[in-house]
C-alpha cells in the first residue's frame, strides 16, 4: 500500500471507529481510543504493532471489541491542540499521547477528565505532567522513556566505535527547547569528561538538516550524536543518507534509525514501551484510573549496530561491541 494509501486507509479507518459506538447501544457500545501524534502513520509501524499487542494483552482487539481513532499532525505542532480537542469532542475514552513532550501537554490542556496514556522522554515531574511517578493524580499516567539521559553512555559507545574522534557534532531540535536543554546539558559534561570538543548543530526543517551538514564537514567533526526528538526520527532516512554521504559516523537513539541504514542506536526499545501503553490504555478502559496507575520507566535498552553501515564508513565494529549489540544488521 502506497504511503498515501496507507493514510487514506488509516484515516477511514478512523472514520469507520467513530460511528461504530454512535450506533451501537449505551450497553454495547465499542469503546474508543483516541491516538494522537505528532508524526506521520508511515514512521510508526513498529510503534502501533506494539501498542496493539498491548491492547491485545488487556484483551482489546482493534476492530472488534475496540476502536481506535487516530490523528497525526504531520511534524507540525501547531496542529496538535486542534486535533487533541477534536478526540475530546468525539468523544474518546482515553487518549493515548505519542511522539514528544508537546503531545501530552496539547492532550492535558484539551481535557481534565478523559483519561490520557502519555509517552514522555523526560521527567514527567519536572516538567510538571504529573505530580509524582508513583501517584500521578489528575488524568495523566503513562510510560517515561529515559532515552535524553542516556547521553554519557551514547558519547561512549560512539568514542569505542571511533576512538580516533577528537570532535563531535551535536545535532539538537531548537523547536523542542526543553529536549534539546536537557540533552546538551548531559552531553556537555559527558564529553568533556572524554576530553571530546563537541560542536552544537540545529535542525527544526528538511533544509535545515542538510545546512547542519554542511557547517558539520565544515567543521571537521570527525563523530555525530543525534538527539533523541520525533522530528528527528520522522526523518532518518534523510538523516542516515546524509551522514554515509559525508562518511560521519553517527548514534542515534532508537533502532529505526539503524534499520534504515543507521551507523548505530542506543535507547529505550520504543516498541516494548508502546505495548505497555496498549496495556494502560486497556486498563484504563476496563476502569482503572490513571490517578492509581504509576507512571513507569522504561527500563528495556538496546543497542543496534549497522554492520553494513560500518563496512561502508571502513569502520572495523570491535568484537566485544558485536557481542555486547542486541541486534547487528548485517
Amino acid at each position: 500500500m502506497s504511503g498515501m494509501g496507507r493514510r487514506e486507509f488509516i484515516t477511514l479507518l478512523g472514520g469507520a471507529a467513530v460511528a461504530w459506538p454512535m450506533v451501537a447501544d449505551a450497553q454495547t457500545a465499542t469503546p474508543v481510543i483516541g491516538f494522537l501524534d505528532s508524526r506521520s502513520p508511515d514512521a510508526l509501524a513498529d510503534r502501533l504493532r506494539g501498542f496493539r499487542l498491548g491492547l491485545k494483552l488487556a484483551g482489546y482487539a482493534e476492530g472488534e471489541n475496540v476502536a481506535v481513532v487516530y490523528r497525526f499532525a504531520e511534524n507540525q505542532a501547531e496542529r496538535l491542540p486542534a486535533l487533541a480537542v477534536e478526540l475530546v469532542r468525539l468523544p474518546v475514552a482515553v487518549i493515548v499521547a505519542s511522539g514528544g513532550p508537546n503531545v501530552a501537554f496539547a492532550s492535558k490542556a484539551a481535557t481534565t477528565t478523559i483519561p490520557i496514556v502519555f509517552l514522555h522522554g523526560e521527567d514527567p515531574v519536572r516538567s510538571g505532567l504529573v505530580a509524582s511517578l508513583a501517584r500521578p493524580s489528575g488524568n495523566l499516567t503513562g510510560i517515561n522513556f529515559v532515552n535524553r539521559e542516556l547521553a554519557a553512555k551514547q558519547l561512549a559507545l560512539l568514542r569505542e566505535l571511533v576512538p580516533v574522534a577528537t570532535r563531535c557534532a551535536v545535532l539538537v531540535n531548537p523547536a523542542t527547547v526543553a529536549t534539546t536543554e536537557t540533552t546538551l546539558r548531559d552531553v556537555e559534561p559527558a564529553a568533556v569528561a572524554m576530553g571530546l570538543q563537541i560542536h552544537i548543530v540545529r535542525a527544526s526543517t528538511s533544509r535545515e538538516i542538510d545546512a547542519a551538514f554542511a557547517a558539520i564537514v565544515s567543521e571537521r567533526s570527525s563523530a555525530l550524536f543525534v538527539a533523541a526528538d520525533p522530528f528527528f526520527s520522522s526523518r532518518r532516512v534523510q538523516l542516515s543518507l546524509a551522514a554515509m554521504r559525508h562518511a560521519v559516523p553517527a548514534i542515534y537513539s532508537g533502532r529505526e534509525y539503524a534499520e534504515v541504514g543507521g551507523l548505530m542506536s542506543y535507547g529505550s526499545d520504543i516498541t516494548d514501551a508502546y505495548r505497555q501503553i496498549g496495556v494502560y490504555a486497556g486498563r484504563i478502559l476496563k476502569g482503572a484510573k490513571p490517578a492509581d496507575i504509576p507512571v513507569v520507566q522504561a527500563d528495556k535498552f538496546e543497542l543496534i549496530i549497522n554492520a553494513q553501515t560500518a563496512r561502508t564508513l571502513g569502520i572495523t565494529v570491535p568484537q566485544s561491541m558485536l557481542v555486547a549489540a542486541d541486534e547487528v544488521i548485517e
